[in-house]
């Protein structure tokens, strides 16, 4: 199955000011879903500069639900209480 994730950082120009706790826990965040995507279960993930509404996007693979609101918890900026990411299954997945 796929899906598709939505973080929402903590205000709309965190990509501009974060503190510098903030942006090890980013560094963490990132570590962690490259590490995903080395196992193959994140396909894409990066941020999105849409105006006034900046957030972060990822499409994975997983087995089931539950396998992803694991992975969600375990996400160094979620665990934190930096972001919040919210999941949605994809009805279809178009490969190259």
């Amino acid at each position: 199955m796929h899906f598709m994730l939505w973080s929402t950082p903590p205000r709309a120009t965190f990509h501009l000011d974060m503190t510098a706790e903030e942006k090890g826990i980013m560094h963490q965040h990132i570590a962690y879903w490259t590490e995903q995507q080395n196992q193959g279960i994140a396909l894409v993930f990066g941020p999105v500069q849409k105006p006034d509404d900046p957030h972060g996007l990822a499409v994975i693979e997983a087995e089931n639900a539950d396998q992803v609101t694991k992975l969600i918890a375990e996400d160094p900026a979620v665990a934190a209480g930096l972001m919040t990411t919210d999941f949605y299954p994809m009805m279809a997945v178009v490969r190259k």
